[in-house]
């Protein structure tokens, strides 16, 4: 018994100590639980919160979308997002040692200076231990706000101190993680590289103003151009992300992954760009033009296949620089008289036969001289057909065909130009601003535009009207395209993630502008201009070209002053494939439509047609009366020596001591002859390839335009005249 008792009181001892063991654990949770709510829900606990996110976490950081890409209509990059990045370092991070950093800052910066020698290795050296110093101050701040009761935080400069002036692409960005110090892991090295988007453009200038440019800061999007027509949908959508210290190391961890922006596919052609762009910058070298435009239009699908906007810059040189292809608001001049004739046989005022007086190429209206471009000659000429006016570009035969019309009741010829389009107002896929991209074409009735007794003719050649060279485009266009005009365009497509989010075509303008009986008469006056009139050095050996001339003074300071010269037509004229308008502004010398803008047009197109034109295979078939044996160019006869002993080609006498020869082949083997060159002469280059002549000529300190491809037919300057160094001289290759 007495042992059961004890027992038993053992027992309750037991169970005492347990439930006061109990008990305490149980006080223990319940402070515990409340010490956790109290840091959960008061705000001595959202503070302690704070400041451990402070030294954990950095929030709410952009990360910036990619920016999209832009290509030619055959997927080749004319713009696109490469990601660069800023190297900074972190000198709080937590395996950072001074002893470490100090042993191998030297070599970290001399590793820095050679790579990057736009600051020297002690300059390197400096920045560094400077940021290291920072980090002390910070620390001993920190202290001392800490002994002094002081709850203020101390901002952490040094956790983002930038070391590279310049941002680097990711290879080089490899190299850097190699080099000493920052070999290590970043909570070691403090390396941060900081991602950020730059835009590039691979095939350099070209066809820079329609691209367009972004800002330098990428974030504030596209400044010019289809960077910024479009810039909404390239931009795309920014994300947000964090940094966050997990075991040491610092990570980003991304809230909202951001969007990448559309790309955009254009109509562009990178290597008709490119023809156009050699054409027409020649050309303004050669005539020291103002600026100039050249634009080159798929005749049935609308697409623009190049366009250059050429301005002369501060140094001389040609650059991309205004839209003049959109915004230049110029009287377009005799391109116009196209539009004129239209509209007067499409009225049943004149048919191409019916011929009007124009003498000696003056002809007086309401006390002003209407005035044909050899009225100083003196020849009379007597009287000229519509299809002779069009063709010799007489404004005369325009003035007198609208007065006969439409003298008495102007507002029926501006109703023919609403009935053709050429009023419309229509957007486009570059950024203008005012009425840049418009017509400017009176109206009769029109009280804020006064209509004179002297506009009506005036307008039939091309003055008192403001029309941009793109609708002098679309209106050819229209033409070659057997009436039915529409828009040209740029933008293709929009594609999102590789996927076609929108595609686009040709807005229709005008399904037909005039009557067929006066569209088949006015494309025979188009290749009359080329065959019979002011455009006979346009005409191609190639394929047949229609087209018009243009020459306009420009208004200026209440008169006119220089000329705004222009050409615009389409080829093959039977067939026609594309649509071409090229102007130049204020051209020093005689200014020539055909001379000079037509002469542009004639090489912009031989060069498309030639590379773009593909034979079928009964054109391929040989003849029978071919020439077997290779044509050997004149030139440099080293090089022609070469060819013709690899070639196991019989060679005439050996002439080893002359470098330059002319080579003509007989019934047995080539004969090479001796060149005579004498600095103070014009060397002869004809039949010699173009790198052959232009290094002659330069040789000789004469300035080189190319026209055409293939040998030298001829030469602006005869072989013998006397030499001007820095004369320009005119090649033309076929």
């Amino acid at each position: 018994m007495k042992e059961n008792n004890k027992n038993s009181k053992r027992s309750k001892g037991i169970l005492g100590r347990y439930g006061l063991i109990v008990s305490i654990l149980m006080l223990f949770s319940v402070m515990i639980i409340f010490s956790a709510g109290k840091i959960m829900f008061s705000s001595e606990g959202r503070k302690w919160r704070e400041v451990g996110e402070e030294e954990t976490v950095i929030r709410d950081r952009v990360i910036l979308p990619k920016r999209g890409n832009i290509y030619t209509y055959d997927d080749k990059l004319l713009a696109s997002t490469e990601p660069l990045y800023s190297i900074y370092m972190d000198f709080w991070a937590d395996g950072m040692e001074k002893d470490t950093l100090t042993k191998y800052v030297g070599d970290l910066a001399i590793a820095l200076s050679e790579k990057f020698p736009d600051r020297t290795a002690s300059q390197y050296k400096n920045i560094i231990m400077n940021g290291w110093s920072l980090r002390e101050k910070e620390e001993k701040q920190i202290r001392e706000n800490k002994s002094k009761g002081i709850d203020e935080r101390v901002p952490l400069r040094s956790r983002y101190v930038k070391i590279l002036r310049n941002d680097v692409n990711y290879i080089d960005l490899k190299e850097i993680r190699t080099f000493p110090f920052w070999n290590q892991r970043s909570n070691r090295s403090g390396l941060i590289a900081e991602e950020r988007n730059a835009r590039k453009k691979p095939f350099g200038n070209l066809a820079n103003r329609t691209v367009g440019s972004i800002y330098k800061d990428i974030e504030k999007g596209g400044a010019s151009g289809l960077e910024l027509k479009y810039d909404s949908l390239l931009r795309g959508v920014p994300g947000v992300k964090y940094r966050q210290k997990i075991q040491g190391k610092w990570m980003d961890v991304v809230e909202e992954p951001a969007k990448e922006g559309w790309d955009i596919v254009t109509t562009l052609d990178a290597e008709i760009q490119d023809i156009a762009e050699r054409a027409l910058n020649s050309k303004l070298v050669e005539t020291e033009a103002e600026s100039g435009t050249a634009i080159i239009m798929e005749v049935e699908t609308g697409e623009i296949k190049g366009i250059v906007n050429l301005d002369r810059m501060s140094n001389g040189n040609y650059a991309e620089g205004n839209p003049n292809a959109f915004s230049y608001m110029n009287e377009p001049g005799s391109t116009f008289k196209t539009v004129t004739t239209m509209i007067a046989l499409d009225d049943g005022v004149v048919t191409p036969t019916d011929s009007f007086y124009v003498g000696t190429g003056l002809f007086q209206y309401n006390k002003r001289w209407v005035r044909d471009h050899y009225w100083r000659r003196g020849q009379d000429r007597g009287y000229l057909t519509v299809t002779e006016g069009m063709e010799l570009s007489s404004n005369i035969v325009m003035s007198k065909m609208v007065l006969k019309g439409y003298e008495d009741k102007p507002e029926k010829f501006v109703d023919g130009i609403d009935r053709i389009g050429l009023r419309k107002q229509l957007t486009w896929d570059v950024p203008l601003k005012g009425i840049e991209g418009t017509s400017s074409i009176r109206y009769p009735n029109d009280k804020t535009n006064y209509w004179s007794k002297t506009t009506l003719p005036w307008m039939s050649f091309g003055y008192e009207t403001q029309i941009p060279p793109i609708y002098i485009l679309m209106f050819y266009n229209a033409i070659a395209n057997n009436g039915k005009m529409i828009k040209p365009f740029i933008a293709k497509q929009f594609v999102e993630g590789g996927k076609v989010v929108k595609e686009f075509q040709a807005e229709v303008v005008n399904s037909k502008i005039c009557k067929e009986s006066t569209l088949e008469e006015i494309q025979k006056m188009l290749v009359g201009v080329i065959e019979n009139g002011t455009a006979k050095v346009v005409a191609s050996d190639y394929f047949s070209i229609a087209g018009k001339t243009g020459t306009a003074q420009i208004a200026s300071g209440g008169g006119y002053s220089d000329y705004y010269v222009s050409f615009a037509g389409y080829f093959p004229a039977e067939d026609p494939m594309y649509t071409i308008f090229v102007g130049l502004r204020k051209p020093k010398g005689v200014p020539s439509g055909g001379g000079m803008a037509g002469m542009v047009f004639k090489n912009i197109a031989e060069q498309t047609y030639l590379r773009k034109v593909r034979l079928t295979v009964e054109e391929c078939k040989v003849d029978s009366t071919m020439q077997k044996v290779p044509v050997i160019k004149n030139g440099n006869w080293k090089n022609n020596k070469t060819v013709l002993s690899k070639l196991k080609l019989p060679v005439g006498d050996n002439i080893d001591d002359s470098e330059w020869v002319k080579i003509k082949l007989d019934s047995i083997k080539y004969q090479p002859e001796a060149l005579a060159l004498n600095s103070s002469i014009i060397p002869d280059v004809r039949g010699m390839g173009a790198r052959d002549a232009v290094y002659l000529l330069e040789k000789s300190g004469l300035r080189v335009n190319l026209n055409g491809s293939g040998k030298v037919v001829s030469q602006s300057f005869n072989p013998g005249q006397r030499l001007v160094k820095g004369t320009t001289i005119t090649v033309t290759l076929r």
